[in-house]
Parts: C-alpha cells; sequence; structure tokens
C-alpha cells in the first residue's frame, strides 16, 4: 500500500507582506524616476523640452551627436575616469596598507595615531578648501598636465574612512594564520598581499565602488582649483553647458546619461562582492 503525501499548500500571503511589497515597489518608482526623466530628457528636440509632456513627441539623438562632436565630452570623460581611477587605486593600496598595520601590528601611539585619523573625518570638507587652494597656487601646480592632474586627485590620494572600514576587517582575521605564514619564511608585504588581501576582498569591493563613485561625481574642489578648459572634470564641464538662450538642457541629460554608463558597469562588476561586504559587516559583533 502507497502513502501518497499529501500537497503542501503555500503560506497565504498577509497583509504585511503585501505592504512591504508596496514600499519597495514605491522606492524602486522613486529611486528610478529621475534616471527615465533624463534619458527621456536627452531625447526630446531644443523645441521640445518646453512641452509639459513627460515621453518625446519625437525622439531624437541629436543632443548626443552634438555632445559627442561639438563639445570636449570626451575629454572630460577621460579626465574624470583617469582621476577617478588613480585615485581608487591610491585609496585601496595606501588604506589598506594603514589599516592593515594599525590591526595586525602593536607599537606606541597606535591608538592616538587612529584617533587622529578619525578625527579628520569630523572636519567638514568646505573648511579645508581654502589651505588645499592655496597650497597648489603657491606651488604652480595647475599650469601644466601632470600638476593640474594631481591638484585635483591629491585631496582624495588616501581616504580617513577608508583607512576605517579596512582596520575593521582586518581586525577580523586570525592572527595565527599571519603567524604561520611568518614561521614559514614569508615576508610582512607578501603576507599583506598574498594572505591578508584576499580575504577582505568585500571590503575592498566596497570602498574601490565608494572611492570610485565619490571621485567621478566630484563637483566642488575641480571646479575651484582647475581654470583650464582641457583639464576639466566631466561634472564641470557639463555643468557649463550654458547659451545666450539659457541653459541647454538637452545637452546636459545628454551628457548626464552617457555619464552613468562607467557608473554601472563598476557596480555591475562588483555588486556581489559589494552585497558581501554588507552582510559580512552585519555579521561582525
Amino acid at each position: 500500500m502507497t502513502v501518497t503525501a499529501a500537497p503542501r499548500s503555500r503560506p497565504p500571503t498577509d497583509l504585511k507582506t503585501w505592504l512591504a511589497y508596496a514600499v519597495l515597489t514605491l522606492g524602486v518608482v522613486v529611486t528610478l524616476f529621475p534616471f527615465v526623466w533624463m534619458l527621456l530628457t536627452s531625447l526630446k528636440s531644443f523645441q521640445e523640452l518646453f512641452n509639459l509632456a513627460f515621453f518625446p513627441t519625437d525622439p531624437t539623438l541629436d543632443n548626443y551627436r552634438q555632445v559627442l562632436t561639438e563639445t570636449k565630452f570626451l575629454l572630460w570623460f577621460g579626465n574624470s575616469l583617469l582621476i577617478a581611477a588613480i585615485t581608487t587605486m591610491s585609496v585601496l593600496f595606501f588604506d589598506s596598507l594603514v589599516g592593515y598595520t594599525l590591526a595586525k601590528f602593536d607599537f606606541p601611539g597606535k591608538q592616538l595615531i587612529f584617533l587622529l585619523i578619525l578625527s579628520t573625518l569630523m572636519i567638514p570638507t568646505e573648511m579645508l578648501v581654502i589651505p588645499w587652494f592655496v597650497g597648489v597656487s603657491d606651488l604652480q601646480l595647475t599650469q601644466s598636465a601632470p600638476g593640474a592632474y594631481f591638484s585635483i586627485m591629491f585631496p582624495g590620494l588616501i581616504s580617513a574612512f577608508g583607512v576605517f572600514l579596512m582596520r575593521q576587517f582586518f581586525e577580523t582575521l586570525p592572527t595565527d594564520l599571519l603567524e604561520a605564514a611568518r614561521i614559514d619564511g614569508m615576508g610582512e608585504f607578501g603576507i599583506f598581499t598574498r594572505i591578508a588581501l584576499p580575504l577582505v576582498k568585500p571590503a575592498l569591493a566596497s570602498l574601490g565602488i565608494f572611492t570610485f563613485l565619490g571621485n567621478w561625481n566630484a563637483f566642488l574642489w575641480p571646479l575651484i582649483v582647475i581654470g583650464q578648459p582641457q583639464y576639466r572634470t566631466l561634472p564641470v564641464g557639463t555643468a557649463l553647458f550654458n547659451g545666450e538662450a539659457g541653459t541647454q538642457w538637452g545637452l546636459i541629460m545628454a551628457a548626464s546619461s552617457l555619464a552613468v554608463i562607467p557608473v554601472l558597469i563598476v557596480f555591475a562588476i562588483f555588486q556581489r562582492q559589494i552585497i558581501d561586504g554588507i552582510v559580512l559587516t552585519g555579521m561582525k559583533g
């Protein structure tokens, strides 16, 4: 005699679940609305920009053509990409190195150094702009290409937040594993690069994408320090799309739509590591 198991009934969806889905859906709509509006506006002609219609009646790619052929968009795009990439690599290397040192070595004044690094997070960026600008002006760094790029990058080459983040993750690594590598004769830099860093990849990915996005979207400091058009970054160049008849919203939206592409690529590559970093951060006690 065969006994057939009764089919499992699916638990009913309660009101709280529906409410959670509704709130999440509303959040997605609110988040995506500016991007959709930006993309649709970039497809409108100059005359159609003054209409109240949300969707373009006669979509055109003329704004993209003007941005790519009649402006210095590609130059500004390259400047932003170069600055963001170099700054991100610098932050990942130096912040992880400092965080590893503060987490896994004992030396006099370690806690004081860590507190001093954290204290810099309480200083508003606006208060640092004047000494930064005076310094680069006295050194005349903005007159040539290497100096101009360095002037934009140097405030973010090392991040206090990155040092804090990497120190917290390195603290979770077992010290016995590092001691075993030392007993086997591996040097300290080899232990750092071949053992410690691979174990904190989620933190590196999170720090990397935050740093890249911060430098890619930076506006205030590049606007202040750079006066020559060939050294402008993409946010600064895009903001200067002004004509005699007013702001060229079609060009701004087309340039902004193109500027989102590297951000999407970076997130698509590192999204799994970012999620792992959030999960591991929540599990640490």
